[in-house]
């Protein structure tokens, strides 16, 4: 089972300047909540409850007032400071204290996944005893992502293209990873591309071709967006406006899932309720507790 998660919060934010020059993005709101609750609620919809948040130096003050270090949430969260952001398998050399023996998962701080059977998927995955397995979704413009071929009808990898010019596969790799421990190995081990930065999908190489790298596949009825532009972040925040305003739910509501995952008790919620203050997502909990 995998039982520690990353949160990658770190990075310029440059396509989101100059919103993101006095905020991080990941502190940024997408609809009524900021944007770090969103991959925070994927890794705890997995049953993940031992975090590390990797920040950008400078601004650890900034979440910590947010999410000081997870008892609020029955978790345990540790935060890390990045001086330079040099490409996501840092990730895991920054890291490799936290992960010791274990194996891990990551999420990139600007994802946001939606869908059914979400949770029994991501829980799912957390079942890796070797190798990694990455997310993948479907999209109509496939020359902007690095994409992934599979073998029909199984999740074995065959071919990892980044930004293809010529068609490869209409399946994304998404900002959601599940690694055995040899990633630390493993991105050690990496050199920087031409752009000066270890790239992920050098690293998922290294994967194929010891033949341990398999897929799981968000099908219709699921959602990932990647915040990462101006108008991908407005398009997220319409789509959990009229998700929520339509069900009269709460999409990455965290008390609510650690009060499911039965990680706090409604006490807990009661303090939140009071460190948020008078607000429609302190009513949210308050309905909560009533059920």
């Amino acid at each position: 089972m995998i039982k520690k998660g990353i949160i990658l919060a770190g990075g310029k934010g440059t396509r989101m300047s100059p919103l993101t020059k006095a905020v991080n993005k990941q502190l940024l709101p997408i609809y009524d909540k900021p944007l770090i609750f969103y991959p925070l609620s994927i890794l705890m919809l997995a049953k993940i409850k031992d975090i590390l948040i990797i920040v950008n130096k400078g601004q650890l003050h900034q979440y910590k007032k947010l999410i000081p270090d997870g008892k609020n949430l029955g978790m345990k969260i540790n935060f890390i400071e990045q001086k330079n952001p040099v490409g996501l398998p840092d990730a895991f050399i920054l890291g490799e204290k936290f992960i010791g023996k274990n194996n891990v998962a990551m999420i990139l701080g600007d994802n946001f996944f939606y869908g059914q059977n979400l949770s029994e998927k991501l829980y799912r995955c957390t079942n890796l005893k070797k190798g990694a397995k990455i997310i993948l979704h479907k999209v109509t413009k496939p020359e902007l992502f690095g994409v992934a071929k599979t073998k029909v009808n199984n999740n074995k990898i065959l071919k990892i293209v980044e930004k293809p010019k010529k068609f490869v596969s209409d399946k994304a790799i998404t900002g959601l990873y599940f690694f055995d421990n040899k990633v630390i190995k493993f991105s050690k081990k990496l050199k920087p591309s031409k752009r000066g930065e270890l790239e992920i999908t050098e690293l998922l190489k290294k994967y194929q071709k010891i033949n341990q790298l398999t897929s799981e596949f968000i099908g219709r009825g699921g959602a990932w967006l990647d915040t990462g532009s101006i108008e991908d972040y407005y398009k997220t925040s319409a789509f959990v406006q009229a998700v929520e305003n339509r069900q009269g739910l709460k999409i990455a509501c965290l008390e609510e899932i650690s009060l499911l995952n039965k990680w706090i008790n409604k006490k807990e919620i009661l303090k939140q309720i009071k460190f948020y203050g008078n607000c429609e997502y302190s009513d949210y909990l308050k309905k909560i507790i009533k059920k």
